[in-house]
């Protein structure tokens, strides 16, 4: 009986596309619509779909991963089966985890954004208190357990991912399709050759799709996942790809590119006024913060556990309960997404994890190429295209950056050297005399299969 129950208790492949779509259809695509209409401006719905294309490439590799090794390790046990323990699996697990976090503080920070609209312009520099406090909300529900977060995260999300498709097809309706002319020059990418900020704003597309990634760790939990979780990354992506393009379609429908850059921290409100009044912005704002709230809550639970799952394999120190503390691995989690809440504006906290997640990206994709050919039955071709992707996206993203905002690479070049030094340290504190480094991999294997 335990193992019928067990085995009818696993999600059904609508059930997790249900999740994994939940996930993806995140805080934010309220953000990023107007931060990427700020580099190519008429052509952001394209740029979704685009977006789409190289996230189709890429999910290949995840694919192809999770069919193979399907285990609640998802992204850690890929590299994992990659590069074997040790400081590139750490290296690259760590980037995943901070771009987690990163995503946690866009959120946060989206929350405070949208709230404000409520309020007089006189509280505009709220924004990243009001993240803060949604932060320590996340951090006590997380405390409450799963029952509570199990609860909180599927009625939030039918909301969000209900309320953004309605927002979406209505706006449609309502203001017709926006003519897609590719005229208007934005002033980030106007000296910049033709086509150039548009491949460069594919990073932060593929911020809107990231969250695919989460798919992979439901690898002990679906039934018959050899051949569902790839099922459920293929059909999550394309449910959101036509979403995405909707809503893009219906906000340039409603708002001038000039006016999309101006209102970029808040553009799907700002655009729901115009089409559907008053109300329809309130509208907008109350799912935008019902979908900050669900996200932030979602992100800090997956970010903690990867964190508390590389401690379990001793890749990074051990977080077990210290003291009073019962949970260290989340109060990091949380700390530092508040501390990038306070240090660093929307556009520039997207940035940072557009191009930690893009490294990561690529290590998975050389992963599956190199090490397994004789492991995974794959098509060599589609992870050496998605490579190949990745890297125009990220050098052309790069070269905007060191343009327009230096900042962030330097603040993204100190956090992976930092990560690199700092885990490669600490493999060196736990080899023996022989040069084994016991990893505690026995431990974690035996878990997840």
């Amino acid at each position: 009986m335990k193992n019928t129950s067990s085995k009818n208790n696993k999600l059904s492949l609508i059930g997790s596309i249900s999740l994994g779509t939940g996930v993806m259809i995140g805080a934010g695509i309220f953000v990023l619509m107007g931060q990427i209409a700020e580099l190519v401006g008429d052509l952001f719905p394209i740029a979704f779909i685009a977006g789409a294309v190289v996230v189709g490439f890429s999910s290949y590799s995840y694919v192809k991963f999770s069919n193979a090794f399907p285990s609640s390790g998802g992204v850690v046990k890929f590299l994992n089966k990659s590069y074997g323990p040790g400081t590139t699996t750490g290296v690259f697990s760590l980037l995943m985890y901070v771009s987690m976090v990163v995503s946690e503080s866009l959120v946060a920070g989206t929350f405070g954004a949208y709230t404000l609209r409520l309020f007089p312009e006189s509280f505009a520099g709220y924004a990243s208190i009001l993240g803060i406090l949604l932060l320590v909300t996340a951090y006590i529900v997380n405390i409450l357990g799963n029952k509570v977060i199990g609860t909180t995260a599927t009625f939030t999300a039918i909301i969000k991912v209900a309320g953004i498709a309605i927002l979406a097809i209505a706006g449609l309706i309502v203001s017709g399709f926006a003519d897609i002319t590719g005229n208007y020059i934005p002033k980030n990418t106007e000296a910049l050759p033709q086509g150039f900020g548009f491949v460069a704003a594919l990073a932060l597309a593929i911020l809107a799709y990231k969250g695919f990634t989460t798919i992979t760790n439901q690898g002990g939990d679906i039934k018959n996942p050899h051949k569902n979780l790839g099922r459920s990354i293929v059909f999550s992506i394309l449910i959101c790809t036509l979403i995405y393009v909707a809503l893009a379609l219906a906000v340039a429908g409603g708002l001038s590119i000039p006016e999309i850059i101006e209102a970029k921290d808040y553009a799907l409100a700002a655009a729901a006024q115009p089409i559907f009044g008053e109300w329809g912005s309130w509208i907008t704002i109350a799912i935008a913060i019902v979908a900050t709230f669900s996200g932030v809550i979602a992100s800090v639970f997956s970010a903690s556990r990867l964190l508390a799952m590389l401690s379990n394999m001793k890749q990074v120190p051990s977080l077990k309960k210290i003291g009073k503390i019962k949970n260290p691995a989340l109060i990091f989690t949380v700390s530092l997404a508040i501390l990038l809440t306070v240090l660093f504006d929307l556009t520039r906290i997207a940035s940072i994890g557009a191009i930690f997640y893009l490294i990561m990206d690529i290590a998975i994709h050389w992963g599956l190429y190199r090490h397994l050919k004789n492991e995974v039955n794959f098509r060599p071709i589609i992870p050496l295209i998605a490579i190949i992707m990745d890297i125009a996206v990220l050098s052309a993203f790069i070269y905007i950056k060191y343009l327009n905002d230096p900042l962030v690479l330097i603040v993204a070049a100190i956090g992976i050297v930092l990560i690199i030094v700092s885990e490669r340290l600490f493999m060196i504190s736990h080899t023996d005399d022989e040069g084994n480094m016991p990893m505690g991999m026995e431990t974690i294997s035996s878990k997840n299969n």
